[in-house]
């Protein structure tokens, strides 16, 4: 074997020997292995959501073929070490990280904090607010989180700084919140969905709830909280408010649970999601 090779082969043996000391360390034997079968897979998902790729770009990128890659986001794919990383590196992320994640999303661990997802008129404010009376917790807005620790509203931080330093400001305001370990309700931004790490970790530590709604009542309750800029100098606003919906809808989907808000009242949803909180303390 000429050098080159024989160096290509040693990189190419100390990272799959690095990816499964990782693998190893991720892995709590205790659980089965179908649930971090099923975790990987809703990471996957979400990833390749959060990129809008679909099946087939995905595989491609990643050289394995769409009907593997459909049952490996099933949960159905006993995914080697070799294609985990290939299939990490095609998401922007690495097989340790990506492990790591989904390590988080089964392990059964308490999750004190209730994330409320979804688009402006979702409900999350309203919703949120009578959650977290009824559960006697905390109820936080993070994008009212975020523009106190600017110092700015978050249309100057858009203007000023761009939407990717918004984006690590979010983040960190969200870790710092979770750090506390203090029960609480958050309403969420509608696209906080759309960054992968922030959503993988809204995922990891909170139990997710989506709260959607017909585009009309998106609208609607919009339009009925007196903010007229959605539609101002704008003929397709609604158009493009379907388009977004759908677009999220995937992201959206990978939350814990989802409640239909056009279909309930205040009352009756913060009632239901309060019921499956308790449900999980019991189980957990």
């Amino acid at each position: 074997m000429d050098v080159p090779a024989a160096l290509d082969l040693r990189k190419y043996y100390t990272a799959c020997t690095f990816c499964e000391t990782q693998y190893i360390a991720c892995v709590d034997r205790t659980v089965p292995q179908e649930k971090l079968l099923f975790a990987i897979g809703q990471e996957v998902r979400s990833l390749r959501a959060a990129r809008g790729l679909t099946l087939k770009e995905l595989s491609s990128s990643a050289e394995v073929s769409e009907r593997f890659l459909s049952d490996v986001e099933a949960g159905r794919g006993n995914i080697s070490i070799a294609r985990l990383d290939a299939l990490a590196q095609a998401l922007g992320t690495s097989a340790s990280s990506l492990l790591a994640r989904a390590e988080a999303v089964r392990a059964p661990r308490a999750r004190p904090v209730v994330s409320l997802l979804g688009l402006r008129g979702a409900g999350k404010s309203s919703v949120g607010a009578r959650l977290a009376a009824l559960l006697g917790v905390a109820f936080v807005e993070l994008d009212v989180q975020v523009a106190e620790a600017a110092g700015m509203s978050l249309a100057t931080i858009f203007e000023i700084h761009g939407e990717a330093w918004f984006r690590r400001l979010e983040r960190e305001t969200l870790r710092r919140l979770l750090e506390r370990a203090e029960p609480a309700v958050v309403a969420t931004g509608g696209s906080i969905v759309t960054d992968a790490e922030t959503f993988a970790l809204l995922r990891a530590e909170t139990r997710t709830v989506w709260l959607r709604a017909a585009p009309k009542d998106h609208w609607d309750r919009v339009v009925a909280q007196g903010d007229g800029r959605p539609m101002r100098g704008r003929a397709n606003a609604m158009n493009e408010l379907r388009s977004i919906l759908a677009r999220r809808e995937p992201l959206y989907a990978a939350a814990d649970h989802e409640l239909d808000t056009s279909r309930a009242t205040i009352d009756d949803a913060a009632e239901t999601i309060a019921g499956w909180v308790r449900e999980y303390r019991v189980g957990s």
